[in-house]
């Protein structure tokens, strides 16, 4: 504070007393007839408990999500809204003693003003806290009416809004569960029929027509040996009726007879391998030839009908038998085919069976989830409509105040004064801001832009011994000035 003149701005105050004390009693009394006119006003409250839920969360979980505070606190914005605190106000004529229905605007804001929602927990350590609803108004009665409607709409609301969500809850779970076993049922349908329309194709299957497959393999492997054996024992009926003359009935052949068989099978064999010109087939030939005039004599040559009939029953037996052997062998190799195609198929119905299944497990497994969700949605209604997820109860319900609540008129007083003390501050410093007269030397420097080189002290006379000291000081001031 060394570069702060504070004799001088004491002296200034001194000055304005009159002004500041001018200033202080016209606000202040302006304040005190504020405070005197100012209306009385009650207050009356009403105490919910919030308690904490009846059954064990363990056991039975509630389906309303929300927290019985947080739904207070959702009640509490709702009702503060416009529409709602302009409904209450016509339902309880709030303002049935002013002159004119004050604006919406207005109405609003003083009803939000004189509303209090205030929030008190308990140490229980189980979540359980008390409500405080109050209002304030000028006459006893209203403010009680007002505290107790308040909280008859927590009350009605949060047990309705409960409700309601448990019975959405559960009205969605419902339409779900339904959804879904309609999904079910035609998913289950669509695979019944690719199913029915792929049974030949079926994995499940695959596994019986490989062995189908090779069964018939095996079976077309044996049909071909038994075809076989059936065309050589035909030659040989062919071959001894011709040799012989007779067709084979058990009896021994004689040497001859062998040498001539055998013969005729070397003759079979070297044709597939020579021509008809080759030595070996003419010299073949001769020797049959020379071997069969010796055998058979001409007299038997064609002779024997009994014989021949017999061969002839024989050779049809053998051809019946080859004719059945080749049209079961286009069967089975038709069979073949078609098993191979279904094996050859089975892979892509495989993917598209699989694809379906997964589908259905799916579904069915959301199904079941959605049975559960329903059954704890059904529970969580319950829990709701017997109010145990969450209770709230009128703990004490408001009453008419016997006294006024305590008078802000102290504190408009003090406002008054202290807003006076304020305004005349502002008028010192306007005023002195107004004033240019040069009453300190170190505003005469700061004017001259000259520091003196030394002070002559003003000598009073009797005379301006007794004047203010202010003045004495004002008439000091430096004689001498440095001369540039």
């Amino acid at each position: 504070m060394g570069d702060i003149d504070v004799r001088f701005y004491l002296s200034i105050l001194l000055r304005r007393l009159p002004l500041i004390l001018l200033c202080v009693t016209v606000t202040t009394a302006i304040a005190l007839a504020a405070a005197l006119l100012l209306p009385r006003s009650y207050q009356s409250t009403a105490k919910i408990l919030v308690e904490a839920p009846q059954i064990p969360v363990s056991l039975v979980r509630s389906t309303v999500p929300t927290s019985s505070l947080g739904q207070l606190q959702i009640i509490q914005q709702h009702l503060t809204t416009r529409d709602n605190l302009v409904r209450l106000a016509a339902k309880l004529d709030i303002y049935a003693g002013e002159k004119e229905k004050p604006p919406v605007e207005y109405l609003v804001k003083d009803l939000r003003s004189r509303l209090i929602f205030e929030e008190t927990e308990l140490s229980s350590g189980d979540g359980a806290s008390v409500f405080t609803i109050g209002f304030e108004a000028g006459t006893p009665a209203l403010a009680a009416r007002v505290a107790n409607e308040l909280a008859t709409s927590i009350l009605h609301s949060n047990q309705k809004q409960r409700t309601d969500r448990a019975g959405d809850t559960l009205e969605f779970f419902n339409d779900e569960v339904k959804r879904l076993d309609d999904d079910l049922s035609r998913i289950e349908a669509d695979l019944l029929k690719f199913k029915n329309e792929n049974r030949d194709t079926l994995p499940e299957s695959l596994e019986f027509r490989r062995t189908q497959q090779s069964t018939l393999q095996e079976r077309l492997i044996s049909l071909e040996r038994e075809e076989s054996d059936l065309r050589t024992r035909r030659s040989l009926l062919v071959e001894t009726y011709m040799v012989t003359g007779k067709y084979p009935t058990g009896e021994p052949l004689t040497a001859e007879q062998q040498m001539l068989l055998d013969l005729n099978k070397a003759l079979a064999d070297q044709l597939s391998v020579f021509a008809e010109t080759s030595p070996n087939i003419i010299a073949l030939r001769a020797r049959i030839a020379a071997l069969r005039a010796k055998v058979v004599p001409k007299k038997q040559e064609g002779a024997d009908t009994k014989a021949q009939s017999g061969l002839d029953l024989q050779l049809s037996d053998v051809d019946r038998r080859i004719d059945a052997i080749e049209k079961e062998r286009v069967q089975i190799t038709e069979k073949i085919a078609s098993l191979t195609q279904s094996i050859s198929a089975t892979p892509a119905t495989d993917i598209r069976l699989n694809a379906l299944e997964r589908t259905l497990s799916n579904t069915q497994t959301q199904y079941n989830t959605a049975i559960a969700k329903r059954a704890e949605a059904s529970l969580g209604q319950q829990i709701e409509a017997r109010s145990d997820g969450g209770r709230f109860s009128l703990l004490e319900a408001a009453t008419e105040p016997q006294s006024p609540l305590r008078s802000r008129r102290r504190l408009i007083v003090l406002a008054g004064l202290l807003a006076g003390i304020a305004l005349s501050f502002a008028i010192i410093a306007l005023l002195e801001m107004l004033n240019r007269t040069i009453r300190r030397p170190v505003e005469l420097v700061q004017m001259l832009q000259a520091q003196p080189l030394a002070v002559i002290p003003f000598i009073n006379t009797p005379y301006e011994t007794r004047t203010p000291p202010l003045k004495r000081k004002l008439n000091s001031v430096t004689r001498m000035f440095s001369y540039h």
